[in-house]
Order: C-alpha cells, then structure tokens, then sequence
C-alpha cells in the first residue's frame, strides 16, 4: 500500500464526474463504513492555476501528474454528465477506498491501486476522477534523486508484464501517461472522439506561435497509440488560430493524448518561437464513398431512384389494386349483392314497390318486347368468340344503356360499366385519374402525389438539366390503371377453370377461347362524348378494348351517341368489321304501345283501397278518355318516337294533362331550350362552339319548311361558304359541331353524309314553333341578312383592291378588258345584293320595333 494522504479538491474536477465511481463501488465494505470528516481546509489547499475557476491542474516542485485510462466504460459517460451529483464527500469516501485494503474486484479504484506497482517510489496526493474520458489524474511526488520520466518509465514497463484489464474491457489494459502539459477539467458536453484538433497558440503574450510539421506532431502523439492520419491546415486557410488533426485510431488513444498534452509548450528546431498546443476533440467527418456518389451523380442516381419507387410500387400496391379491381367487377363488397339484401327485398317486394317505378318498367318492357330480336342477337354474340367490339349507336334517349345493362346483361355477374362522361368532364389531370380509377375500381391511387412529382422533377431538371422521372403524364397513367384492370380481368375471366373438368389441362389463352361465355363484360357508355375534349382518353380505351378483345380477356360494347365513332375504332381494330347495332326512334304504332303500356301500369297498381273509396266511372269521364286516346295519335305522331320524349309524355298523362297540352307544353319548352342554347348564346368568337347563330337560324328555318336538307347543298350556301365568324369558317366543322350539340341529325349513305334533319323528332315542331314568333323570325333574319351584307361587302373590297391595281398600270392592254368588265359585273352584283338586304332589314327593323 502506498502511504501518504490524498489532497481532495471539489473544483478540480467538473462536477458530476464521480457518480460512476459511487454507482460502481456502492457494494464495497469500504462505504459500508462511517465516513472520517476531513477538514475544511484542507480540502481547498491545492497547487492549482488560477484557483478553482479555471479547471486547470499544476503541479508543485517534485511534483508530477499521471493520467489512467481504461477505469470507467466510456459508454456511460454520456449517461451522467447531465445529472447534478454532489460530490465533495463523495471524493473524500475516494480517498478511504483507495487506502482501504479491502477493495471489490470491480472497483475502478481497485484497478488503480492494482496499476500503481508498490516498486514505483512515489506518493500520490491527489486523485482526479474523469468519467467521460474513462480515467483518472493522479497527483504524486517523487524522490529528488528520480525524475517523472523514469517514474513514467517503470509504470508502463510493470503494467506491461503484469497487465490490469476491467471487467468491462477484457481486450485492452490500463495505461498510464505522464501529463507534460496542464489538463483542462472541463464539465462541458464535449464526448471524446477519436480526431485530436490541435491549435497552435502563443507561449506568451508577446510571441507569434509557429505552426508545427508532421513529422513534429507524429513525434509528440505516436507514443500514445496508433495514428491513423495527420491533416494540416490548408495554406491558404483565413483560419486562425492555425490547427492541424491528429486522427487516431482508437478513441482510448485520443483521450490519452488529449488528457496529456493539452497545454503542452515547445520550441521546434529552427523556430524562435514557442507554441503551446491546445487540444481538443473533433467530430471526424466519415468517409461515405457510396453516398458521395449518388450525391455526386445525380443524373444517373434520380432516374434510378424512379424507377425502384416504381418497381416498388408495382410489387406492393399492384397486387392490392387488382384485388379491389375484381373485387369491383364481381360487386363483392356491395350490399345489393349480399344474401341478407336479396332476402329482404324478396320478402318486402309488395310493400316497397313504387307505382313511378312500376310504370316506367311496364314501359320499358314493351319497348323491350318490340326490340327483342336486336336483344337475342347481342346475347348471341356474347356466346361467341367474335373477336371484335359490339357498338350500340342511337341518338342521345334511345334507351341504349337500358337496353344492354336491365335486358342484355340482367343477372350477369361479371360486368363492369365504364361511363367516359365523368371522366372527360373531371378537371385537370389529377381529377381525370381519379374518376378513372374510380371507374374501374382501382384503388389505391394517389392522384395528388403526382402534382408534388412534377414539382420535384421540375426542381431536379433546373439543377442537373434531366429529368428525374418521378412524375407521370396522364397517358402514362391511364395506361397503368387500365392495364391493371386487364390483369384483374384476365383472374376474373379464369376464375372458372377448375381442375376436374375436361378443359383443365388447356393453357390459359386457350381456355378463354374455348369459353367466351366466361369472359366478363365491359361495357363504355357515352364513347366520344365531348370527344374534342380529351381525345387521349378515347384514343387509350379503344387500343385497351382492343387488346382485350383479341386476347380473348373480355367481351367490350360501346354505347355512343357520335355517328363518326367508326374513324375512332377502326384505328384500334383496322382489320376487323364493327358488330353494329344502331336504335331509332319508335314507329308511332310502337310509340303508343309504350306510352300505353306506362298508363295501364299506374292504373293497375293504385291501391285496392283508393279504388273502392272512388266512385263508379262516369260517362262523361269514358268519353274524356275515348277523346284523349283519340288524340294520343296525333300527339305522338307530332312529338316522334324519341324514348325521352315519350317518358316525359307518360308522366304529363300520368299527372292529368291532356295528350294536346301535354305535347304543346314540350314543343314550347324545346323551343325555349333552343332559343337559349343556340340563338340567344354568345357566337363562336371566343368561345368553344364551331358554329356561328346565323349558321344554326339558317338550318332550323330550312328544316321547318323541308324537313330534310342536302348535305352539300347546305355547305353551298353563303353562310356555310363565307362565314364571317372565324371559328365557323369552315362549313363541315360547324355542321359536325350542331350535330354533336344535337341541334342536327346527319344521316350517311354509303359512308358519306347525305341528309340534315332535326336532332330529335320534337325539335322539328320546336322549329316551326319558333318560326311561328314573329320577334324571334324578324331578329334572327336581321342578323342574317347583316352576315350577308357583311360577306357581300367584303367581296366588293376584293374587288375595288384588284380594279385599283389594274387602274394603276401606266397603258391598258386590251387583255385586261375582260377582267375589269368581269370585276365591274360582280361589284354591280354585290351592290344591287345589299341593296336588297338593307331593303329588307329596313322591314324586319320595323317589326322588331312594334312587336312587344
């Protein structure tokens, strides 16, 4: 045992420091005992520098300092450096341990009893725990006969034949270091590291320091372990003061350095100055040469990034959205598809039976009736490997998705309905995704997320000049949705094969060719409606059903309203003929039977209640009746056989109007809906429409007195040929523009257009309805006639410019008489026309001026 005292002082170590030692050694008999009272003074009697403020250790004559690693697990420092210990008796109880023989084997005292060889003649008087560096400061005097080196000299040489190792560290020993510098006690959050940043200060106040080599920073720190690298302060650095690292290789090494050399002050070779280092411990940047790269190389980094979030999103989300997508086919999650509902409805089919409902069916089943052949043909192509689509064409109200949905498809379970009209008229790109995926049921989509990638991708593309890929266009993600609809489809359509029947061992093409039956269904309603629109969408479906239909996958109908959906379909399908089925009007006969049908249903479900409180008919209420019916078929024939129209008769009957009053009421509101949408609006001219007011005046005043019209013959007439109006200058456009607007019906005869009616039967009468109004003639013929004069003065300006020119020449050739006398003609021509015209406007200007 090494005699002496040891000489405690409370501000010579940070604060806290000691609660390892207390945690560690709590169990040993040395605490159990009653603490011996040191005095006051003798506490505060220290060789410090600059008092306790400074945190700094000096020593007295024959009196030196060694540092001891390895005492305390650097892994709790962190842990305890935050807590406020008191630690002034906590140092004295250190003393008694470290006198006391009796010391645990776990103690960090003991180890530093067991490092001190009892060969070594010095006598500690002060001992200086550091936690977070792991070790200890031990004060000593030595005989004056020995230096500290040689007292260094024979710790390290017995540690090295008789090691101490921790019981928290059984691969690395206690060291000892002589501390040739002044240690820095600090309490401050700084946790050691294994890079030393070392600055070079003035020894003095007065002296430049000068900044050490290398090879003069390898000598000094070698001898404390392993240097990994020395980094010097760059030349042209402003920093100051200057500094160079020291990385080494193990952070027990730093702390051996750091702990033993702070402070230190030297003279290098050749230099007049001395420098005194100053150290402290310095967070090392880790070398990432993989990160660097992708930091560095963004070009080749951002697109393979995109593609492994696309990848990623095809082996999560796919397989998710298939599910949902079949699940949507098959209506698996619908409640009027559960047991529970279909029981319900049967047992409660009296009570919740609408008598509306009942009527509007009864009609429809007459309608049904007298379309039955077309009904059994498309369920026969159904039953067929056709390999090409089913178009139903009608105009708008003919009854084409009832026909296929309540009577093609009834009880069909594997049907999916695509309506194009949402999602055409869905707003921006991220609206059209959705109302598509929320179409075919595909789910998840995350339709905004591709507003935050065009973002991003906009960003990278301004910084490196590529495109990143993370966002999609619209085509590309409409042909993601349907493509995933396609695989749901092809599971759906192979559900059916099972492995004990006859075709089980056919492959997977050639069991949906042997079974079209099997094939689910998919029917697209409203093909091409506002198809100037977002003809990408029609353009992706048709080449989707396309596909479809050719891999055997699915049956595909289109329900469309455009005459012109051949040009669109026959791009997807160009070597196959269309299965075309187009529905009418009703004939008057079948027109009747179906408005019939709609009356005798209501009656018959009236409440057996209400019929017995009503009186007996009277006769004079037979009569009515035989005088509506009697007029019922004039009515019909005058309002046409359009399904809409009929409906809206049959609920008019239904609520007691007369067949006159109820069709006049129609007429007159068609004729406002007329008036409203193609007369009264704005003209093409910064609008959408491709047609001008005089162009849709100029076909209903023809149509009402002819009823039919020749295609070319209107396309010959001024207002067609010359239009004023730039966004209906050309004829064909404005007549394609009125017929998809359904003001106009164009009928084809061997693929070219031939004649021009009224869009729908009733607007026929809504026509001479509106001839019939003085104000609404003599307003619209004004505007016509002004058009004319318009075109008429714009030719004789062509003219005048041309007889100018000809004017000009210096000598009239004779060959230009023919010419000038020809221009001549044709402005007299076009005077005497506007003449006539402002005859005329003088006439209709004054009935517009007395008609109210």
């Amino acid at each position: 045992m090494i005699p002496g005292q040891v000489l405690l002082r409370p501000m010579a170590r940070p604060p806290g420091l000691c609660a390892s030692i207390l945690a560690t050694t709590r169990c040993s008999p040395a605490l159990r005992r009653p603490a011996r009272s040191i005095p006051a003074a003798r506490l505060w009697k220290s060789t410090v520098t600059e008092g306790e403020k400074s945190g700094h250790i000096a020593a007295a004559p024959h009196e030196s300092i060694l540092f001891f690693d390895n005492l305390f697990p650097l892994r709790v420092g962190p842990l305890i450096l935050w807590r406020p210990w008191q630690t002034d008796r906590d140092l004295t109880e250190l003393l008694k341990k470290f006198e006391n023989s009796s010391l645990g084997a776990l103690d960090p005292i003991n180890l530093l009893k067991r490092a001190i060889s009892d060969k070594v003649p010095i006598k500690v008087t002060e001992i200086i725990p550091r936690l977070k560096d792991g070790g200890a400061f031990v004060k000593f005097t030595y005989p004056s006969d020995t230096s500290a080196t040689e007292v260094q000299e024979k710790l390290a040489a017995a540690l090295e034949q008789k090691p101490v190792k921790p019981w928290f560290s059984p691969w690395r020993s206690v060291k000892s270091g002589l501390v040739e510098g002044v240690p820095w006690l600090e309490d401050l959050y700084r946790l050691p590291k294994s890079r030393i940043r070392v600055e070079f200060v003035p020894a003095t106040d007065t002296e430049n320091p000068a900044e050490l080599s290398q090879e003069t920073l390898y000598s000094l720190f070698r001898k404390y372990g392993k240097i990994g690298e020395i980094t010097s302060q760059p030349s042209d650095s402003k920093v100051n003061p200057r500094f160079a690292y020291v990385d080494f290789v193990l952070v027990r090494d730093a702390i051996m350095a750091r702990n033993c050399l702070h402070g230190f002050v030297l003279r290098e070779q050749g230099s007049k100055a001395a420098t005194r280092l100053r150290l402290s411990y310095e967070q090392r940047v880790k070398a990432h040469h993989i990160w660097d790269w992708f930091t560095s190389h963004p070009r080749i980094v951002f697109p393979l990034v995109a593609a492994f979030l696309a990848a990623f999103t095809v082996v999560v989300f796919d397989p998710i959205r298939e599910f949902f997508v079949k699940a949507h086919v098959q209506k698996t999650f619908e409640f009027t598809n559960s047991r529970l509902y279909k029981w319900f409805k049967r047992q409660t089919s009296d009570i919740l039976t609408f008598r509306k409902r009942k009527g509007e069916q009864a009609g429809l089943n007459a309608l049904f009736s007298h379309r039955k052949e077309l009904i059994e043909s498309i369920e026969n192509a159904l039953l067929e490997t056709v390999d090409t689509f089913i178009v139903v064409h009608g105009p708008r109200g003919s009854g084409k998705r009832e026909l296929i949905l309540d009577q093609v498809l009834e009880g069909r379970k594997d049907v999916l309905v695509l309506d194009c009209k949402p999602i055409v008229e869905a707003r921006g790109e991220a609206g059209t995704i959705r109302r598509l995926a929320l179409e075919t049921g595909y789910r998840p989509v995350f339709s905004w997320a591709n507003n935050i990638s065009s973002m991003v991708d906009l960003a990278v593309q301004s910084t490196t000049g590529v495109k990143a890929g993370f966002s999609e266009n619209l085509e590309s993600q409409v042909v993601k949705i349907l493509q995933t609809t396609a695989a749901a489809l092809k599971e759906v359509a192979l559900e059916g094969q099972k492995k004990d029947e006859k075709d089980a061992h056919l492959s997977e093409d050639a069991y949906l060719e042997a079974h079209p039956e099997r094939r689910p269904v998919i029917v697209i309603d409203n093909f091409l409606y506002k198809s100037e629109d977002k003809s990408i969408i029609y353009d992706k479906l048709s080449d989707w059903a396309a596909a479809l239909v050719q891999s055997n996958i699915a049956h595909v109908i289109f329900l469309t309203n455009d005459a012109s959906y051949s040009k669109s379909l026959s791009k997807a399908l160009p070597d196959r003929v269309l299965n075309q089925v187009t529905l009418g009007d009703l004939s008057p006969s079948i027109a009747k039977k179906f408005v019939l049908s709609n009356l005798d249903s209501d009656e018959d479900s009236t409440d057996k209640k209400d019929k017995e409180a009503e009186d007996a008919p009277t006769a004079s209420a037979e009569k009515q009746r035989r005088q509506d019916l009697q007029e019922l078929d004039e009515c019909i024939e005058a309002l046409g056989g359009r399904l809409t129209d009929l409906q809206v008769l049959a609920r008019r009957l239904k609520i007691g109007q007369s067949p006159k009053k109820a069709v006049s009421e129609i007429i007159e509101q068609s004729a406002s809906e007329i008036l409203r949408m193609f007369l009264l609006s704005k003209t093409a001219e910064g609008g959408d429409k491709k047609w001008s007011t005089e162009q849709a005046w100029y076909l209903i005043k023809e149509i009402a007195g002819k009823e039919s019209l020749r295609y070319n013959e209107v396309l010959l007439a001024n207002t067609f040929a010359s239009s004023t109006t730039s966004a209906a200058a050309d004829g064909e456009s404005a007549i394609e523009g009125l017929a998809n607007a359904e003001l106009i019906t164009v009928k084809s005869h061997h693929g070219r257009p031939q004649t021009i009616r009224a869009g729908k039967p009733v607007y026929q009468a809504a026509f001479r309805k509106l001839l019939d109004d003085p104000v609404v003639t003599a307003r619209m013929d004004l505007a016509v006639l002004m058009e004319l004069a318009k075109i008429e003065a714009k030719g004789i300006d062509k003219v005048e410019t041309e007889l100018s020119v000809l004017g000009s020449l210096p000598s009239q050739p004779k060959q230009t008489y023919e010419r000038i006398n020809y221009l001549l003609e044709k402005l007299q021509g076009s005077q005497r026309k506007i003449a006539q015209y402002e005859k005329e406007m003088a006439g209709l200007k004054t009935v517009l001026s007395r008609v109210a």
